[in-house]
């Protein structure tokens, strides 16, 4: 009885054991095709017949759908590494040339290549603006307007005409008026057209208005002598070069074309056209200085290619204002709107009041402060 009863109770216990078993087997040969099956999903033969929409677990689709994310994680990796390798250069290519009116004196880290590049796209669109001319339509009323700014000019001199005929060295023999008068442009980037004849001018009494003198010269006592110029430090390091590179390159002259001219150490656009017109009487595009650029806008003379939008940057000025200006008035109306800017249209609060083409300025008043304005700001003093 004891063995009957004892091989009874066994058996179900074997039973129990065996289909255990079983269920271990089975799932570990479910498990082991779902794998399957997600790898023949994700890398699919070309005569394969298997059918994607097919019944499969959710943990099987799951399964595709983290491997596939980490595939595609892993793939996007690489664009994005060689990106950040490629930052800087990128940057560099994206900036234009550099131009120290407008961003100055930034350091430059570009190769002598990649600068040579970018004057050589400047050239062209130089090129290319020069030879449109006046295929743009002259705004309307754009000679009364000129004519009535050499009218103010003539009863309030500017402070900049005295000294820009200072600057053109008239008095000098010819290579060394050149010379005088591209040393005078450099310095009055960012500076203030009186203090830039007072530094020219002690340079000069000094002796150190060649380029024989300057190379010799130490680079402190130029600093000292051009200070209080903008950014004096820096411009007597490029005055320095630029003397030594008009001493090897030129025989002590400058530079005759606008793509040299660029080249030298702290020129940009707007100091290699000015020098252009003056030392050697060549007329390749319109001078454009802040003054300039701000003066066109106001009046609304310029605007970006195609639409009504205000230029932004005198280079965008310079190539809207010479598809419509004659050649004629290239030159004279850089010297007649800076001075304008300087007195009359200046950069902060204008004065539209004294200004005799307001009717004729769709800018006039607008940025002038209202009397509401002024009232608000004398109520607040006096409750302060």
């Amino acid at each position: 009885m004891i063995l009957t009863t004892g091989a009874a109770s066994t058996i179900p216990i074997a039973a129990r054991v065996f289909n255990a078993m079983n269920r271990r087997m089975y799932a570990a040969a479910t498990l082991s095709s779902a794998k399957s099956i997600s790898a023949e999903s994700l890398n699919p033969r070309p005569d394969s017949n298997f059918d994607s929409g097919a019944a499969i677990g959710t943990s099987e689709s799951e399964t595709r759908v983290s491997l596939r994310k980490k595939r595609l994680k892993q793939e996007d990796l690489e664009p994005v590494q060689q990106c950040s390798s490629r930052g800087i250069n990128a940057r560099k290519e994206m900036c234009g040339l550099p131009d120290i009116e407008e961003s100055p004196y930034k350091k430059t880290n570009g190769s002598a290549s990649s600068r040579t590049s970018k004057i050589n796209s400047f050239i062209k669109s130089t090129e290319a603006s020069t030879s449109i001319k006046t295929a743009g339509i002259p705004p309307e009323n754009w000679k009364k307007v000129l004519e009535g700014i050499q009218k103010m000019k003539s009863s309030e001199e500017a402070p900049a005409n005295a000294v820009e005929c200072d600057r053109t060295g008239s008095f000098l023999p010819p290579k060394e008026r050149r010379f005088y008068v591209l040393i005078g442009t450099l310095l009055s980037s960012q500076t203030k057209e009186h203090i830039t004849g007072a530094a020219v001018e002690r340079l000069h009494q000094n002796g150190l208005l060649t380029p024989e003198a300057i190379d010799k010269a130490d680079e402190s006592t130029i600093k000292e002598l051009i200070y209080p110029v903008g950014f004096y430090t820096r411009k007597a390091t490029n005055v320095k070069k630029v003397a030594k590179i008009c001493l090897m390159k030129y025989d002590g002259d400058i530079p005759r074309t606008l793509e040299e001219l660029l080249s030298l150490p702290g020129v940009g656009p707007k100091i290699a056209h000015l020098v252009l017109h003056v030392a050697w009487n060549d007329v390749q595009g319109i001078c454009v200085d802040t003054h300039v650029h701000r003066i066109c806008n106001r009046l609304g003379w310029v605007s970006k290619p195609g639409t009504k939008q205000k230029t932004l940057s005198p280079e965008e000025t310079r190539v809207a204002l010479q598809q419509w200006l004659p050649k004629e008035e290239w030159v004279a109306i850089n010297f007649l709107l800076v001075g304008f800017g300087q007195t009359i249209c200046t950069p902060l609060r204008p004065r539209c009041g004294t200004c005799s083409i307001t009717e004729l300025c769709p800018s006039a008043f607008k940025e002038t402060p209202s009397t509401s304005s002024k009232l608000k700001k004398s109520i607040k003093s006096k409750k302060l």
